[in-house]
């Protein structure tokens, strides 16, 4: 009965006293057994806290054993291994969304079939670079009736992107010097286009595979070069040593710094022409050497820096300067017969005898400072002139680049220099290689890029991926055809595996 109406049946005298007496003995029945019930639960309880404290003392006084190890370690066996879900791949889409994603449609028949004799094989998306932004384009390759298939233009393999963007990325790490994660930021804000470093390693590596025939065919065009100049700086794998010529621009990184590997690059059996270079004992035993005038004198200068109230270092360095400036004068001087340039040379030596022949003839001995600086450079330039190493490129014939521009040879070592100066800056803030592939990769790669500046009229993006498409049509690049051209063949031996080997899995 409800409390409330029952109050109000009370208060209105409606209820009658033995009804008031009946309900109120069924009250106290229902409380007794409540309080029974709950009895019953508190005993339950304090047997069950009981039993719980006995385990836990119990485990915790077993004592500690080997025997009890093993035999936790051998139940812990005996529980089935849960299988390690895969990590789910986070931001990549299937091939059939990226083809529903893509926001042009082209067909790819194959190459002299008629359309209607081909059936459709399969689709691939590709990113390119079109009027400066990039479009996701889904190509439809179709099969011929002789299983022939369709090529697409301007991608290597089977890559998802571009030849053009494959090409700019490896230009912005390797010519501008970019890191993976600005060339992300910088092909996102210019044109729009979602590329993540591993993608930008994948198509690197992608690329210098595939124009590892390439490299050997400019390593042989090296090799056959009139003049060639050297030099090298120190890299986080051993060094990078750069070689330029007027057929080929070779940049080797992670290579080692000794004879050997010079000898390999260029085989004195096969290099006959004139190298150009610093004083660095690696390039002693090159019977035709040119070297390097600025090097010269900038030791001259630096000794009037130290001294600059020594008359004798003053004069030194005034007068290699005007020697210099003099034998490029003979040089260009059009005029001059072979035997009449040949006589200006000898009047050049005699000059140099004249600076620096009495402190040769003095045989002083090894000293310290500024003084023995001085007795060095002087020993130096006489011995370079006994060596017939100093005007050497006054009377050398210019020599004819791939565009068919005619050069004279120069008498310093500036240009691999200016080459190496990229790198020197990589290397100083830690953008360099750790590992033998990546050395290999960039060398790969740098080598073709700086290769076809020398052979494209303009060094463009586009030029590049022009031409390099037109070795995709032709089955031959630039290079090879100047093979061709002097009737040379590449060595059976690659000198990319010889330096750089690709290390076994």
């Amino acid at each position: 009965m409800d409390v409330k109406q029952l109050e109000q049946e009370v208060r209105e005298g409606r209820v009658k006293p033995e009804r008031l007496v009946e309900l109120l003995v069924k009250l106290q029945r229902k409380l007794a057994e409540a309080q029974e019930r709950i009895g019953t639960l508190e005993a339950t309880v304090e047997e069950l806290q009981k039993q719980l404290a006995a385990a836990s003392t119990a485990k915790l006084a077993e004592p500690f054993s080997m025997q009890a190890e093993e035999k936790r370690q051998e139940a812990r066996g005996r529980r089935p291994k849960k299988k390690k879900a895969k990590p789910r791949r986070r931001g990549r889409f299937s091939t059939a969304q990226k083809l529903a994603l893509a926001s042009q449609q082209e067909n790819v028949f194959p190459e002299g079939v008629d359309p209607p004799q081909c059936r459709l094989s399969h689709s691939r998306p590709v990113w390119r670079l079109i009027d400066g932004r990039a479009v996701l384009v889904a190509y439809h390759v179709y099969r011929g009736p002789r299983n022939e298939y369709g090529k697409i233009p301007g991608v290597l393999g089977r890559s998802e992107w571009g030849l053009e963007i494959v090409v700019a990325i490896s230009f912005l790490v390797f010519q501008a010097g970019l890191s993976f994660d600005k060339v992300c930021l910088v092909m996102h804000f210019f044109e729009n286009l979602p590329l993540r470093k591993s993608q930008v390693d994948a198509l690197l590596h992608q690329l210098a595979r595939h124009w590892e025939k390439e490299f050997d065919q400019l390593c042989t065009l090296l090799a056959n070069s009139a003049v060639v100049h050297a030099d090298e700086t120190s890299w986080s794998i051993n060094s990078v040593w750069a070689f330029l010529s007027e057929k080929a621009r070779l940049l080797f990184f992670g290579v080692h710094k000794d004879a050997q590997t010079l000898q390999q690059i260029l085989d004195p059996a096969t290099f006959a022409g004139i190298l150009i270079s610093d004083d660095a004992s690696v390039y002693a035993h090159f019977s035709q050497a040119q070297k390097c005038w600025a090097h010269l004198i900038r030791k001259a200068i630096k000794l009037t820096l130290e001294c600059p109230d020594n008359a004798a270092y003053r004069r030194l360095a005034d007068r290699l300067l005007d020697i210099y400036r003099t034998a490029c004068r003979v040089q260009r001087d059009g005029r001059l017969s072979p035997a009449g340039r040949a006589r200006k040379v000898d009047a050049l030596e005699d000059e140099i005898v004249d600076l620096c022949g009495s402190v040769w003839f003095a045989e002083l001995p090894p000293g310290e400072g500024p003084d023995d600086k001085y007795r060095l450079l002087c020993n130096e330039l006489i011995r370079l002139l006994a060596a017939k190493q100093l005007f050497t490129f006054v009377t050398a014939p210019a020599v004819e680049t791939p565009r068919g521009e005619t050069i004279p040879v120069p008498g310093t070592n500036n240009p691999a220099e200016q080459v190496l100066r990229g790198p020197a800056q990589a290397r100083d803030t830690g953008r360099t290689n750790k590992k033998v592939p990546g050395a290999r990769r960039q060398t790969v790669i740098s080598s073709v890029l700086e290769s076809l500046r020398q052979y494209l009229p303009s060094f463009t993006l586009a030029s590049v991926v022009e031409e390099v498409k037109r070795w995709s049509a032709c089955g031959r690049s630039c290079f090879a055809e100047l093979l061709d051209k002097l009737n040379l063949s590449c060595p059976g031996q690659s000198i990319l595996d010889t330096l750089l080997p690709v290390p076994a899995d």
